[in-house]
């Protein structure tokens, strides 16, 4: 049931950089604005409850008909009326595996979902030998899901409940991202670098789960479904204003990455990282760079812990074409600034609400977060105050 409760009015306010804490690795930048870019200007910002009663909400995704659909990790998909009201558990869901990080993931829909009610999901996924991250295509049928089929499973099943990864991204053209985590374990990390297995890194298929032959690795050694590798723990994706794909991943103490992904190349991991091993300990070659490898777009020392990520597209004329992300830890939502493939400025918002988990951008401008934790909510947010 939606709630008119005021929590937050931010004044605006500006300093020279933005303030990201004490450094846990040091490395330097290898350009301007690769971490630590300038601080915008504070943006003042109204926030109140738009839906509770949630556990673990993971992904959103907004319905042409002025609803949402809402997953939560424990396997339910639900949707949310215009009001904040939530409907019963929709019908039909792929049974997950509920572990740790696993269970319900992400949800969009497709750019025709009008006239064809279908949908995606992603999820973690029971298999003789372990878990994977899997991802399913279905029709929405009122209070239930039909045709669900599985258009993308991961290969070898992991032996740890964790780095799924796990955003699905549909696109114009008829295309599906899926991203991956590697499972994190200092043996499941190194597939990250393999292209024979599909642990870390970003999937394109086509939407019933067929290999796109443009795609880079077709023809040759690899995997013919993916597109990029050596990610770590891509939790955030969506696709820019030029409909190219943005990525946002995880990174150890240190060294959570924004990057755009390219047909066929190499984003480092485990071999490069600008953060460090929980310990302490380098990550890999102990290097930021190496040649063969591509640089982060940007990157966080010390993290923000992404979550879901959108650009900005609403009525409020200073944050358009702005990149919006959601972050776990401490909890906040940044904002970016770019320059072309550049970083331009940065802000932190909403560093007290929670872990805000995804976000999405609605017809009028605000914004609808979702913050993860059992209860959970979601919180809607007005831009400008």
């Amino acid at each position: 049931m939606r709630t008119a409760a005021f929590i937050a009015l931010i004044p605006t306010l500006s300093c020279a950089q933005v303030d990201q804490g004490p450094r846990n690795a040091d490395f330097n930048p290898a350009f301007e604005n690769q971490t630590r870019a300038p601080a915008l200007p504070d943006t003042p910002v109204a926030v109140s409850t738009f839906a509770e009663g949630l556990a673990n909400p993971w992904g959103i995704a907004a319905l042409p008909d002025g609803t949402f659909l809402v997953t939560e990790r424990s396997g339910t998909l639900r949707r949310i009326s215009a009001d904040g009201a939530l409907s019963d558990p929709i019908g039909g869901v792929p049974q997950v595996d509920a572990k740790q990080q696993g269970g319900l993931l992400d949800v969009a829909i497709a750019p025709d979902f009008v006239d064809s009610s279908v949908l995606y999901l992603t999820y973690a996924k029971g298999v003789e030998g372990g878990t994977v991250t899997a991802a399913a295509r279905a029709v929405l049928d009122g209070d239930k899901l039909t045709d669900v089929k599985d258009i993308f499973v991961q290969d070898p099943p992991a032996d740890t409940y964790a780095h799924y990864g796990s955003r699905v991204v549909p696109t114009p053209d008829g295309k599906v991202f899926i991203t991956t985590g590697e499972h994190f374990t200092e043996n499941n990390r190194q597939l990250a670098q393999d292209i024979n297995t599909t642990y870390g890194k970003t999937i394109r298929l086509n939407a019933d789960g067929s290999v796109p032959q443009d795609n880079p690795f077709v023809g040759r050694d690899g995997v013919d479904g993916i597109w990029s590798y050596g990610h770590r723990n891509v939790q955030g994706a969506t696709l820019g204003p030029d409909g190219t794909l943005w990525t946002m991943e995880h990174g150890p103490a240190g060294g959570d990455e924004l990057n755009h992904p390219q047909a066929g190349l190499n984003y480092g991991w485990p071999v490069i990282s600008y953060g460090v091993n929980y310990d302490g300990s380098p990550v890999g070659s102990g290097k930021s760079a190496m040649e063969g490898m591509e640089q982060p777009v940007y990157y966080w020392d010390p993290v923000i812990a992404p979550g879901g990520m959108a650009f900005y597209d609403g009525d409020y004329a200073d944050w358009q074409g702005d990149l919006l992300i959601a972050g776990l830890n401490p909890g906040s939502l940044t904002r970016l600034r770019l320059d072309g493939n550049r970083v331009a400025g940065e802000e932190r918002l909403l560093q007290d609400v929670g872990r805000i988990r995804d976000v999405e951008v609605l017809n009028d401008g605000d914004l609808l977060i979702l913050i993860d934790a059992d209860p959970g909510q979601v919180l809607r947010v007005n831009i400008g105050g």
